[in-house]
């Protein structure tokens, strides 16, 4: 077997190490899949009952909510397709596997968010603010917003438990790592939930401000919040994948935690450049420039740097390791004290 072919295989064996670990620790590809499964038949669920509530109420935050909730169970469609296509390994085609597929399909999810859930629900509030007439059935409405809430809640519970879980892990707090996890599924989950449960709050008071005052008004500007809500979110969405999707590179933490790995090699002397770029959710790979200890000739250097990266590329996140030798005048990399390349 050559040296190319040995280089395949050892990318796909860190592929599958990494979902086996992933599905063990309850943190990645195969909880994500769960994450997402769980949002879609939530949304389904809520976005029927919401439709049929807004054709009986005739409420336009009603209407906003049922948009919204039809938009996210597509949006999970979406995710799922991203989960699947980004979860295989790579081959001769895409020799850096095709990571970057759930960062596509997961802005094809944040677009159809901001049109169909965001823009939709904003120009249906703006055309009703100068309806006029009373809430037809508000019971039902309220026991339909009832029921959505506690489904959204359940969805939103799994991925804020599955985000808990990995934010514990490292030591951040968990919107923060929400916000900065390679994984779009899970934040994407995570923020719509989110909106998801804020909007059929916004709702509710709408209809019942409509029904205290006799204003439409306020039924209206509830469908313009929910669409401006989703707009937000529809934009971090599209700009956090947009972001990875343009060679996001890791964040200091886990690059301090790379580069003690890295040094603490014996073969190492010390590193002078260490770059980690993300090609997927999981999926790095790592640049480094190094001295080697001793003066070794030049076919032992070219032995040790191919010892170094198989070493490295048996880290699960690791999909492949280049390493190159420095030159004596570059300066050396130190890594924090306390750097783990566990976080």
């Amino acid at each position: 077997m050559d040296a190319r072919a040995r280089r395949s295989r050892s990318r796909q064996n860190a592929v599958t190490a990494e979902t086996k670990q992933d599905d063990k620790k309850g943190g990645g590809g195969g909880e994500s899949t769960v994450t997402v499964i769980i949002a879609f038949a939530a949304n389904a669920a809520v976005a029927v009952a919401k439709s049929v509530a807004a054709l009986l109420t005739g409420s336009a935050s009603m209407l906003a909510e049922a948009a919204h909730s039809w938009a996210d169970t597509g949006n999970q469609v979406f995710l799922l397709v991203a989960q699947k296509k980004s979860q295989r390994p790579p081959d001769e085609a895409r020799p850096l596997g095709y990571g970057k597929e759930a960062y596509v399909w997961s802005m094809f999810a944040a677009m159809g968010l901001f049109v169909a859930g965001g823009a939709v629900s904003v120009w249906h509030g703006i055309t009703e603010l100068s309806h006029k007439g009373e809430v037809e059935s508000p019971l039902v409405a309220y026991a339909v917003l009832g029921v959505a809430f506690i489904f959204e809640s359940i969805s939103f519970a799994q991925a804020f438990r599955q985000t808990h879980a990995e934010s514990q892990a490292l030591d951040r707090d968990v919107f923060d790592h929400a916000l900065r996890s390679s994984d779009p599924t899970l934040r994407a989950v995570l923020a719509e939930d989110a909106a998801a449960l804020a909007g059929l709050v916004i709702a509710a008071l709408g209809i019942a401000l409509h029904q205290l005052t006799g204003s439409a008004v306020w039924d209206a500007a509830g469908s313009i919040l929910v669409g401006l809500l989703l707009i937000v979110i529809a934009v971090v969405l599209i700009e956090r994948n947009r972001r990875f999707l343009t060679g996001q590179s890791s964040d200091e933490q886990l690059r301090q935690g790379m580069l003690a790995r890295v040094t603490a090699l014996p073969e190492v002397a010390r590193v002078t450049y260490l770059r980690l770029e993300f090609v997927g959710p999981r999926q790095l790979v790592l640049f480094a420039r190094v001295d080697l200890e001793g003066d070794l000739p030049e076919a032992t250097v070219a032995h040790s740097l191919r010892r170094i990266e198989a070493r490295l590329e048996q880290d699960d996140r690791v999909l492949e390791a280049l390493i190159t030798l420095a030159t004596p005048e570059e300066p050396t990399l130190t890594p924090r004290t306390g750097a783990s390349a566990d976080r």
